[in-house]
């Protein structure tokens, strides 16, 4: 079974509820698979097009019981589910993506050292016990640098940006709340950040999808330019990296890899994610596969599609704030204009209120030059709330 193929017409289940599950069972479901779902909250965006959701906390046996045994396969569409419930699956259900590598990447000084193992580079760092950890890391590193909780925290959420020593004790008492270990991290001034994202197989198949260059406004993704804008010898190797973190860390599904690029044209690797990645939203139109394809080719152990680029994309994230203009702008005749050069694709997650700050959906614009699309968002006016 560890090898074998999970044919289509087979059920995916899928430990978490959000919208990555949602495209995710989207992209199967026109593969011929059905989905099950088990998540916390009700009408979730994954249980609105799974065959079924059941309803109840990440860490209930019994319920992870019966997603077992409703389900051909299982993956996670998101890494903070519970590790222990992951690993009683993988006794009891087919799980190929296994508990260790969740595991792994749910603490970030486990991660760090296994991406120090798959011998590629990260940011120098140091583990935090006390706050005399932090003042001797501090001295070391110099400032700024960054005081991170090793478990949790996404969106920047779990960080805090030590930018001077006096900063120390508040950084260790507010972070130290988490009840988690800490780690500090020397301050990488990049360049620019970039992402690849990582697909292997069961059978060892191992593809990566093109670079992309991602913009964060206040440690949140906004912007993702595919082609990346960076020279043909980093992308190669940021593709390189990717894989052998993949074929290192014995990845399958997908596994997305955040990294710093240098003024010296370094790379050094930021976090891992061993799932569909915000960064990889571009792939739904603009690769011959998209990463949510991908991932179910993966743990079906289907062979991999291909992941050329089709054309140039810049994928925008839409969140709470920007949903009404956005519905403005798409229900007016303007939005109808095609002397753009820009085509969007507009994909809604189906949350139920739109929060600021809440990643409520995203739009791929499709063009053969990524300015023409950086001019489109400027003069529908959606983002005017970004400086």
């Amino acid at each position: 079974m560890q090898h074998g193929v999970i044919p289509p017409g087979s059920t995916i289940g899928v430990l978490g509820g959000g919208q990555l599950g949602r495209m995710l069972a989207l992209a199967g479901r026109n593969m011929g698979y059905r989905f099950v779902t088990l998540e916390p909250g009700a009408d979730s965006p994954c249980g609105q097009v799974a065959d079924r959701q059941i309803q109840a906390s990440y860490g209930d046996v019994d319920a992870a019981r019966e997603l077992a045994r409703v389900s051909d396969v299982i993956t996670y569409e998101f890494e903070n589910v519970d590790a222990a419930v992951t690993k009683l699956l993988t006794q009891e259900a087919y799980v190929p993506q296994g508990s260790a590598l969740l595991y792994t990447t749910q603490h970030r000084l486990r991660e760090k050292r296994a991406i120090e193992a798959a011998g590629v580079r990260v940011a120098p760092y140091a583990e935090i016990a006390s706050e005399e950890d932090l003042r001797v890391a501090v001295g070391k590193f110099g400032t700024p640098c960054v005081l991170k909780t090793a478990t949790g925290g996404y969106d920047g959420k779990g960080q805090w940006v030590i930018r001077s020593v006096d900063e120390i004790p508040d950084a260790f008492a507010e972070l130290s709340r988490a009840g988690t270990d800490l780690v500090l991290e020397q301050f990488i001034r990049f360049e620019k950040e970039i992402s690849v994202i990582a697909a292997r197989s069961p059978r060892g198949e191992v593809k990566a999808f093109p670079a992309a260059e991602n913009i964060h406004v206040e440690n949140i993704l906004h912007m993702s330019f595919v082609p990346a804008r960076i020279s043909a010898s980093v992308q190669e190797e940021a593709e390189r990296l990717a894989i052998r973190i993949a074929e290192s860390m014995q990845a399958v599904g997908l596994i997305a890899v955040e990294m710093f690029l240098t003024k010296d044209g370094e790379l050094f690797v930021n976090e891992l994610a061993p799932r569909p990645h915000n960064s990889g939203h571009y792939t739904m139109e603009a690769c011959l596969t998209s990463q949510f394809e991908q991932h179910v080719r993966a743990i079906c152990n289907l062979p991999l599609g291909p992941t050329e680029l089709l054309t140039p994309v810049v994928m925008v994230n839409v969140l709470g704030e920007h949903m009404e203009p956005l519905l403005k702008w798409f229900c007016s005749e303007e939005s109808a204009a095609s002397d753009s050069g820009v085509t969007p694709k507009l994909h809604l997650y189906g949350k139920d209120e739109a929060k600021t700050k809440r990643k409520m959906g995203h739009i791929n614009l499709l063009t053969d030059d990524t300015a023409k699309a950086a001019e489109w968002m400027e003069r529908t006016g959606i983002w005017d709330s970004i400086s």
